[in-house]
């Protein structure tokens, strides 16, 4: 379906995914090219395409990864390999190529949550995809799972799926028996992002560690951390993001959050920041809020050092809104919660695709965006 939203105003410079052009002026913008979307539980080589929280464009082979948030319930926690026919002109078409089995150490695939044994079983909950700058090969995040006493990883692969590294962390991302510290189940590794120069990754936190104050709600945001890792695993530095509120209220006795679903890093010290809102209707039905950020890491502190951020004076980063998708003229705005750079468009310009996680729920879509960035 075509969709008519509006410009949208861009006042950053942009980045490639796998390359440093120029900054862009402050007379950019964001030009909408189009939308496709993906059926519902629509079948591929064994596989139900769905879940679709993660996104990159590999630069290599002119084409693009997905992965499925699936805990093994739907097939094999996996990604896909897509081309996408998607030009300055339209975003006419999504061919998928292959899935690929994301494995563990053992070559073994991950266990669903009825098949773990154990816990500590590696239940996957993959959330962001990226492709790795340097030789092609696939660096991803789960978020874990608290029930399974399985801590959240960041992990690279081979381009085939099958198990290279972890990558190790600090303890304050560890699992908490006691649930006094460390992540919240279901809301810890959400983004994942290479510096410009490939030589380094930063990681988003979905929400506040246990230890760093309440979860945003709908009279007051929260503050979660971007970390910035070497390839080692070695924390570089780490910054406390300002969330937003809740963008509205819950039916009684419903659901609603707000956290950082993506990031993707403009420069040294700027980035675009994806932040979802998802609040229930009466009947379970959730409406998203979606909205894009600039964040600045310029007179942030570093709070590598702290402990816990709650009743801290912490001075966190700045943002500023780029874009609001409820207000940019789209006809329906899904459960957005994955970005990626894509390939160079006509004049050298830049592409930015989006894509949303149907949680294979009948009642949402998957549906992924594309847009081109414009110096005027």
């Amino acid at each position: 379906m075509r969709l008519r939203p509006a410009g949208l105003l861009l006042a950053a410079s942009l980045l490639a995914a796998c390359a440093a052009p120029p900054g862009l002026g402050a007379g950019a913008r964001l030009r909408f090219i189009g939308e496709q979307r993906i059926a519902h539980q629509q079948p591929f080589q064994g596989t139900l395409v769905g879940g679709l929280s993660g996104i990159d464009y590999d630069a290599r082979r002119g084409s693009w990864v997905m992965a499925s948030d699936d805990r093994a319930e739907h097939g094999a926690a996996r990604f896909y390999s897509a081309h996408f026919d998607l030009d300055a002109t339209a975003f006419r078409a999504v061919t998928f190529d292959a899935v690929h089995a994301f494995m563990q150490p053992d070559g073994s695939a991950y266990p669903s949550p009825a098949s773990a044994r154990k816990p500590g079983d590696a239940v996957p909950d993959i959330e962001a995809i990226r492709v790795d700058p340097d030789d092609g090969s696939i660096w991803y995040t789960s978020e874990g799972n608290g029930p399974y006493g399985m801590a959240p990883f960041v992990r690279q692969a081979h381009p085939d799926g099958a198990w290279r590294t972890s990558l190790p962390m600090p303890a304050r991302f560890c699992l908490d028996a006691s649930q006094a510290t460390g992540p919240r189940s279901n809301l810890s590794f959400e983004g994942l992002a290479f510096a410009p120069d490939g030589r380094s990754l930063w990681l988003a936190m979905e929400a506040p560690l246990l230890q760093d104050g309440a979860l945003a709600d709908t009279t007051h945001g929260a503050l979660t951390r971007l970390s910035q890792f070497d390839r080692t695993g070695q924390m570089l530095a780490q910054y406390a993001y300002p969330l937003d509120a809740v963008q509205a209220l819950a039916a009684p006795g419903r659901f609603s959050d707000n956290g950082v679903a993506d990031l993707l890093m403009i420069d040294a010290h700027t980035m675009l920041v994806l932040e979802r809102s998802g609040v229930q209707d009466s009947t379970g039905v959730f409406r998203f809020y979606i909205r894009l950020y600039i964040a600045d890491l310029a007179g942030a502190d570093d709070i590598r050092g702290r402990a816990a951020l709650a009743g801290a004076g912490v001075r966190p980063m700045r943002k500023r809104l780029l874009l609001n998708l409820n207000a940019s003229g789209l006809e329906r705005v899904d459960n957005i919660e994955g970005m990626a750079w894509g390939p160079l468009l006509a004049h050298g310009r830049r592409s930015l695709v989006l894509v949303s996680d149907d949680n294979f729920s009948a009642s949402q879509v998957t549906q992924l965006l594309a847009y081109e960035v414009r110096q005027d």
